[in-house]
């Protein structure tokens, strides 16, 4: 289909931007990847989109003693190509591989993606499972907000009308945390079925503690799994530990059924990937 009638602008400053978005029914553009089919098939019909592609500032990658900065402008090939991450926050190098075709990677953004909230892509995942802080701007002044309290349900986030994502913030990475990331797609590149990302630290003892594992796919969010982590937290990470973790997974998760995939296939894809993830993570 073809686009509605609208008008474009791409402004200079981050105030300019804000100011259009607040004057009428406006939509923010980082890499289109998402808005764009979504206007196509007439799910969106704004007045107005505000191309963020002339704001300075919005597309670096930093790595300081508090975690790794996402621009909301960096795009998934900028990840890809950043080797520094497969130390600061290798969970994140790895699902990013996965992100749709490389003409999507070329263009699609860290912001878009968060911003959009698709419960089936890979960014908001990791936000929830890091328990990322994703900081916001708009006419009321800048805040920050908790991946907990950000994606909502699908394709809706706590983002007010005139307010635009500035950066992502992973919390630091420390050494030795085990990790894996599992998803499951018709075709390579297809949005996932369902996916699991995952992580634990080791205490004292050789037992897991502060686990951290995450659906996306199976739900109508991005969520963490606190059954599955309390079935890992204080455990040997051995193979019954791991089963019992993918099966509390399971049970966490009440996936609706559609055109794709049963109801009951995602949940026992939740079951394999969990399984799946706390064995890569293991090893």
């Amino acid at each position: 289909m073809k686009l509605a009638p609208i008008r474009y602008a791409a402004p200079a400053t981050m105030d300019e931007a804000i100011a259009l978005l607040g004057s009428c029914d406006a939509k923010v553009m980082s890499g289109g990847q998402s808005l764009m089919p979504i206007m196509a098939f007439r799910l969106a019909t704004p007045e107005l989109i505000v191309d963020l592609k002339k704001i300075p500032g919005l597309d670096q990658i930093v790595i300081d003693d508090q975690g790794v900065r996402l621009g909301a402008k960096v795009r998934w090939c900028d990840i890809e190509s950043d080797g520094r991450l497969a130390q600061a926050n290798p969970l994140l190098a790895e699902a990013i591989k996965h992100v749709a075709h490389y003409q999507i990677r070329n263009r699609g953004t860290v912001g878009g993606s968060v911003a959009h909230a698709d419960p089936a892509s890979e960014m908001p995942a990791i936000a929830a499972c890091c328990e990322a802080v994703i900081s916001v701007i708009g006419s009321k002044g800048a805040r920050k907000i908790k991946a907990v309290d950000f994606f909502i349900s699908a394709l809706q986030t706590s983002l007010e009308a005139d307010e635009v994502i500035t950066e992502v913030l992973l919390p630091a990475w420390p050494a030795g945390r085990r990790w894996g990331f599992q998803e499951f797609a018709r075709r390579r590149g297809d949005f996932a079925l369902a996916g699991i990302a995952a992580f634990y630290d080791l205490d004292g003892q050789g037992c897991a503690a502060n686990a951290h594992i995450a659906v996306f796919g199976a739900s109508d969010r991005q969520h963490r799994l606190p059954g599955a982590e309390a079935a890992l937290n204080g455990r040997p990470v051995t193979p019954e530990t791991i089963a019992a973790a993918a099966s509390a997974a399971s049970a966490e998760v009440d996936p609706p059924s559609d055109i794709h995939a049963p109801g009951e296939y995602r949940r026992a894809l939740v079951e394999t990937l969990t399984e799946r993830a706390l064995a890569h993570a293991a090893k």
